[in-house]
């Protein structure tokens, strides 16, 4: 589990269910990406987002004004998928940018330094370019991702 800010976590999927874990971040909630997991003292809202298909603004919207609520209740966030890579990452940066109003380059920057592994599939990339109205290819994501 990468801690982005102290209230907003990637996680895996087996992170979910580790009850131990979630307490020791003090996770009060989570965005589920790929299983519903139930935890005790957790909120959690199940979005089945594929890896690979674009994401529809509607689905984006959704899960964003569900970590923007849970964070303004004074929650921690995880926001989780298989792998913790992909979507998850794209989540966290729609959730980062809404909170502190960074370009998505900066956003990508932000994520990345605290979770290394961190890449949206070029399909949620570009929904994410889409959704927010920044033409950014790719390769300029990547560019940014190098070391």
């Amino acid at each position: 589990m990468y801690m982005i800010r102290p209230w907003l976590y990637v996680g895996k999927f087996s992170e979910t269910q580790e009850g131990w874990l979630l307490r020791s971040c003090q996770i009060g909630a989570m965005l589920e990406l790929d299983e519903a997991v139930e935890q005790p003292g957790v909120v959690s809202l199940f979005l089945p987002v594929e890896d690979g298909e674009p994401l529809g603004p509607e689905m984006l919207k959704q899960g964003l004004q569900f970590v923007q609520t849970q964070k303004s209740w004074g929650r921690n966030v995880l926001i989780a998928c298989g792998a913790g890579v992909s979507r998850a990452a794209t989540f966290a940066i729609a959730a980062l940018k809404e909170e502190e109003k960074l370009s998505l380059l900066d956003t990508v920057r932000e994520v990345h330094a605290r979770h290394p592994e961190a890449l949206p599939h070029p399909e949620l990339w570009k929904s994410l370019c889409d959704y927010y109205g920044e033409d950014l290819t790719l390769m300029q994501m990547l560019d940014i991702l190098r070391p």
